[in-house]
Formats: C-alpha cells, sequence, structure tokens
C-alpha cells in the first residue's frame, strides 16, 4: 500500500480531492467540498515544487484551515426578505386586482395568475378594482382600490 502511495506520488492529493468532493456530492454538508479543494490546491502545487509529503501535509493544513473563511463568505447569503416564506398570502397584501365575481353576501373571487382565490369584503360588482387588506391563511380580505 505505502509502495503505491510512493508510486503515485502528487496525484495522491488530486485522487484524495476527488474522493473528497464524491463524499460531499453523496452526503452533502458543504464541508468536505472545502477539504477536497484544498486536496486538489495541494496535489496542483505539488506538482509544480518538489516538496516533501511532510511539507504537503503542512500544507494541506493549512489551507484546510484557510478554506472556512472561504466557505464562511459563500455560506454567507444576503439578508433574504424571508417574511413570507410559507406564508404566500401576507406578500399579496396590499396588491390591487380586479374582482372576477361579484363580492355578494360578504363573498366574492378574484384570479392572480394562475390561481382562482375566494375574498371578503364590502358588496362589489364584477370586474371592480379592489386592493387586499388582509390575508389570514387562504382568507383574503379586500377593500375597494
Amino acid at each position: 500500500m505505502i509502495d503505491l502511495a510512493i508510486k503515485l506520488g502528487s496525484w495522491n492529493w488530486l485522487i484524495l480531492g476527488v474522493l473528497l468532493m464524491g463524499i460531499e456530492a453523496l452526503a452533502p454538508g458543504v464541508f468536505m467540498l472545502w477539504l477536497g479543494l484544498a486536496a486538489l490546491i495541494v496535489g496542483l502545487l505539488s506538482f509544480l515544487f518538489a516538496a516533501s509529503w511532510q511539507m504537503q501535509v503542512v500544507a494541506f493544513a493549512l489551507i484546510s484551515i484557510a478554506m472556512v473563511p472561504l466557505w464562511r463568505h459563500f455560506a454567507r447569503r444576503e439578508a433574504v426578505d424571508n417574511n413570507f416564506l410559507n406564508r404566500r398570502t401576507k406578500g399579496l397584501v396590499g396588491q390591487v386586482v380586479t374582482l372576477e365575481s361579484a363580492i355578494v353576501d360578504g363573498v366574492g373571487s378574484i384570479r392572480l395568475g394562475d390561481t382562482t382565490w375566494r375574498v371578503e369584503g364590502p358588496p362589489l360588482a364584477a370586474g371592480t378594482k379592489v386592493r387586499i387588506v388582509e390575508a389570514d391563511g387562504v382568507r383574503l380580505r379586500v377593500g375597494p382600490a
């Protein structure tokens, strides 16, 4: 086994890098990706510069440690407005839409995209512009726009 590692030389790092990235593909967690990249970098550097295996291991350790801030940089996401995540109807509040069917006895309907929504509000004729003023679950309350 050691003879194989000696014969492969710098290729060991490239093989390790590919293996670590393969593990990341099978069990995603974004951790092995960075170790795999560090191994690939050490492999490429070992082709360019002759270094002992001890120096290569130290380089791998240092590059792996340097990958932590890099990982945090890419893992940090811009503040995304997730106020409406899993609450689609909250994002509808304030929109002005046209009544598809008249509001009779407090109930009518509107069409948003490919979805027909049941709405509650004051009596209004079909075709009237209304503003969505409240959303609670799948219930939308509207008022004149």
